[in-house]
Parts: C-alpha cells; sequence; structure tokens
C-alpha cells in the first residue's frame, strides 16, 4: 500500500487527504500546530488517514506533498524527503509571503526554491492552479471532450509520469510545461491560474502568460 505524507492541513492538504485517501492511498498529514489538532480533521476522513509530525509525515511517505506558505519552506524537513517524488502546490503571494526579490525580478520559481530546499528530492509541481474546493469535484472520465486539465513542471520525468497518473484517476488530464524553471506559467496571475480549461486551452494559456507585470 502506498502512503502519501502530506505537509500542510489547510484547504489543498485537506482536499488532496481526502482524494487520496479515495483513491486506496494510506494518508498521513501534518500541520505546524501538532497532530492532536487534526483529530477532528483524520476522524472526519477515515481510517486511511493518521495526524503526525512533520517529519513523521515526511518519512511515512513513499510520495510526499507540501503545501505549505512559500514563507515556510525553510521548516520544510529535508532529510526524510530524500530520494523522494515531493508534490510541490505553491504559489508566491506578496501579501501573505512579503517580497522576495529573486521572484519579482523572475530570475526563480517558486517550486525552484522548494527543490533547493529539498535538494535531494524529486520535486513537481502539483494541484496549484485549481481550487481546493474543485480537487474532488471537477474531475471527469478520460476522453470527456471538455475534461478538464492540470498542469505541471518537474526537472525529473517520473515525478511527472507520477503526478499524470495521479491527475487521471481523479479525472483530469495532464499538461506538462516542462522543467520547474518553467512552473511560472501555472501561477497566480496567469492566465492558467484557477480557470476550468481543457488540455488544448491550458497549453494555449501557458505559452501567452507573461513572466512580469
Amino acid at each position: 500500500m502506498t502512503t502519501v505524507g502530506i505537509i500542510g492541513a489547510g484547504n489543498i492538504g485537506t482536499a488532496l487527504a481526502q482524494a487520496f485517501s479515495g483513491l486506496g492511498y494510506d494518508v498521513v498529514i501534518a500541520n505546524s500546530r501538532g497532530p492532536e489538532t487534526l483529530r477532528d480533521l483524520v476522524d472526519d476522513l477515515g481510517p486511511s488517514v493518521r495526524a503526525a509530525s512533520a517529519p513523521e509525515a515526511a518519512a511515512a511517505g513513499d510520495i510526499a506533498v507540501v503545501t505549505v506558505p512559500l514563507k515556510a519552506i525553510g521548516d520544510l524537513p529535508a532529510a526524510p524527503l530524500a530520494g523522494k517524488i515531493v508534490l510541490d502546490t505553491n504559489n508566491y503571494y506578496v501579501e501573505r509571503d512579503g517580497h522576495i526579490a529573486p521572484l519579482d525580478r523572475g530570475e526563480t520559481t517558486t517550486s525552484e526554491m522548494v527543490q533547493r530546499r529539498l535538494a535531494d528530492a524529486k520535486v513537481v509541481k502539483a494541484f496549484n492552479h485549481i481550487m481546493a474546493s474543485q480537487i474532488n469535484t471537477d474531475g471527469s472520465p478520460a476522453g470527456a471532450p471538455d475534461r478538464r486539465a492540470l498542469g505541471t513542471a518537474s526537472d525529473h520525468e517520473d515525478a511527472i509520469a507520477l503526478v499524470t497518473e495521479i491527475y487521471d484517476r481523479l479525472g483530469f488530464d495532464t499538461v506538462s510545461l516542462g522543467p520547474l524553471s518553467e512552473s511560472w506559467r501555472l501561477e497566480r496571475d496567469r492566465p492558467t491560474y484557477v480557470v476550468r480549461q481543457t488540455a488544448g486551452e491550458l497549453r494555449d494559456a501557458a505559452a501567452r502568460a507573461n513572466r512580469l507585470p
């Protein structure tokens, strides 16, 4: 049985815990306040979901999800994530994270920052440009003409392949944008962000995105 370690129990983390448990995975979820604060959540989600500390969730997961504010990535437990595929849901919100000059200048991306923090992991962008409430409701069968697509990017082909499989099982097509350096095309204030698009529409939107305002 594959176990998913989820670090971050906000809206996205909670929705993904429900999604992964629904797909038959075991889930270990953590937040910054301690596992005892997640008792009601895990009770609601069922026996395949349990709460732990962030290092414990990282160690338990065969794969992991990082869904914490960008300003908190320095606290991520790097050692237990080494060698693992890590799905990164991050976006850059100045009002929350403060100004980060390399991002403001277009010199890096949020996922590249996570990859530098988790140097020995395989970071892949995922689930960052869909509203949490739609993760478990917006999917449709493969081949549906209006099937929604979600984007991804990674420097690791096996990570892209895994996200593609997960998206498909949840009812979404996949558009890969290539390396992490292109992941900005999926983030806030771009035409791909929280818009329901087919694969063709998402590719077109990503291609016309501007890196800087």
